[in-house]
């Protein structure tokens, strides 16, 4: 009965995100120009982001590059209200040598960033394994006003949420740990997804502090969801 309950309440949210679709262009142009510290910089050029956007994903399908969008934008299309001013995507270096398009800022062994036009895109690196394992089997697509697009699942978005926060947390990043943590406490209270096997995923990739680490994270988020369901059952 609870699993049957699970998959009514996650085809019910999933049928409310689907029937709005994500413009993927008005979404960044919008976080970069309502961002007040933009504004301090002075004047921000967004005249030809709706065409870059589009003219990044229709380059990706004619050089048939292996992709598949995470981060802020693939969030929007499970979850309400996420702003972010940057494209995720998870690929293999070997394709950036089919994108001379994206001018490389930075690059280590796992992540990359690079400059399209005026968009800035944050690459995850096929290298690491996780990034690889996600890519290959937590990917699904999705249809955005742009065109349809290759898109982490639920449970790919939070495997990689929760193997970041150990690093975040080493960072002393306490802003970007309080966001990571509100998309994992959404993402889980909307879609109440099997964790088990999620665990057994980071095992392979995180060493056993941090993953203990996570694992207390995790539980304080469902005694979190656990309190807000009893209290929105009080109010009913």
């Amino acid at each position: 009965m609870i699993a049957r309950d699970n998959a009514a309440n996650y085809t019910s949210v999933m049928e409310a995100v689907i029937t709005n679709q994500v413009h993927i262009g008005n979404v960044i142009r919008n976080a970069i120009v309502f961002n007040f510290r933009n504004s301090l910089g002075g004047a921000v050029v967004t005249d030809n982001l709706l065409q870059t956007v589009s003219r990044l994903f229709a380059l990706l399908d004619e050089r048939q590059v292996e992709y598949l969008l995470v981060g802020g934008i693939a969030l929007l299309q499970y979850i309400e209200g996420r702003n972010t001013q940057d494209i995720d995507l998870i690929m293999a270096v070997s394709s950036l040598e089919e994108l001379p398009e994206i001018r490389i800022i930075e690059q280590n062994q796992d992540f990359a960033r690079g400059q399209f036009n005026e968009l800035q895109i944050d690459l995850l690196l096929t290298r690491n394994p996780l990034f690889d394992k996600v890519r290959r089997d937590y990917a699904t697509t999705r249809q955005f006003v742009e065109q349809a697009i290759p898109c982490a699942t639920v449970e790919g978005l939070l495997l990689l949420k929760m193997y970041a926060l150990p690093s975040l947390y080493r960072q002393g990043s306490f802003a970007r740990v309080g966001i990571y943590e509100n998309d994992i406490a959404t993402l889980m209270q909307l879609y109440q997804p099997d964790l088990k096997p999620l665990f057994t995923e980071l095992s392979q990739h995180l060493g056993a502090t941090d993953l203990k680490a996570v694992r207390e994270i995790v539980a304080e988020i469902e005694q979190r969801i656990a309190r807000f369901r009893q209290k929105s059952d009080q109010n009913k």
